[in-house]
């Protein structure tokens, strides 16, 4: 089915039903075919695993975020002279 833009805007939720009812929806603008309505991928996310990352992180330093930083330390990092 083709629509015009301006009747696609008053329809827009009728056409909604129609893409999803498995027809096809293309909205035409000054008589030229602009858009095509389709259906969205995806939608449902698969569920979560956990543990899949076990044994790829390496963390070097598991200090690194500890103990306190003097003010010269921390106007280091600041000023971006801090490794």
């Amino acid at each position: 089915m083709q629509v015009n833009l301006g009747d696609a805007r008053d329809k827009l939720s009728q056409l909604v039903q129609a893409v999803l009812d498995g027809e096809e929806v293309t909205i035409c603008r000054n008589g030229e075919p602009a858009v095509d309505l389709i259906v969205a991928r995806g939608g449902k996310s698969t569920p979560r695993r956990f543990g899949t990352m076990k044994g790829r992180i390496v963390i070097h330093d598991p200090d690194w975020h500890r103990g306190p930083q003097t003010d010269e330390e921390l106007a280091a990092w600041i000023d971006g002279k801090f490794e």
